[in-house]
């Protein structure tokens, strides 16, 4: 375990850091919110399922752990997110979304090699430059999110002992009102 703030816990959790260091975290939710549960060209799910993604690509356990069950609330198959990582050209995907998924995988890993070539893969999906914003800044929120979990020592999430079988998912329709429910905003 790594213990990288010593006024944190052992195992901090997100609400700890939020508690610990209070200053962003609202205009943080906002954004999250912003991003993520405003009107889109990309569904919920979509960016739900962006956010696992490049949560996996970064291997931040917590947040790939925790989005991809509220990709799956809004309908988006998790065996999905793993086969995106394990073989993302060989993955049974809708082929609208490869591209899309393709240019944050890329912004992700090598951001100062984005091409023209890159966006125009998008938009001949059939997707909107508003969609690809939306997909960017998907991306760019969780790959700050993923590195301020894993620069605060947040381990990932264990699984919920007390959820019976075939509970319903959460959706977490509001990121703000989430930190209003642990004290944090």
């Amino acid at each position: 375990m790594k213990q990288l703030f010593p006024s944190l816990p052992e195992a901090p959790k997100l609400s700890d850091v939020f508690r610990r260091f209070p200053d962003t975290v609202r205009p943080l939710l906002e954004l999250t919110d912003a991003v993520m549960r405003r009107d889109s060209a990309l569904t919920v799910g979509e960016r739900e399922l962006i956010a696992a993604y490049v949560s996996g690509l970064n291997a931040c356990r917590f947040c790939m752990d925790g989005h991809e069950v509220y990709a799956r609330a809004h309908g988006v198959d998790p065996a999905l997110i793993a086969a995106l990582l394990d073989d993302p050209e060989g993955a049974d995907i809708d082929g609208r979304l490869r591209p899309l998924l393709a240019y944050v995988a890329k912004l992700t890993r090598e951001p100062s090699k984005m091409v023209e070539a890159d966006a125009q893969a998008v938009y001949a999906a059939g997707w909107t430059e508003e969609a690809l914003y939306d997909a960017i800044q998907t991306c760019a929120l969780f790959n700050l999110m993923n590195r301020v979990i894993e620069g605060t020592g947040v381990p990932p999430m264990l699984p919920d002992p007390d959820r019976p079988e075939g509970a319903p998912l959460p959706r977490m329709d509001s990121y703000l009102a989430f930190g209003r429910t642990l004290g944090v905003v």
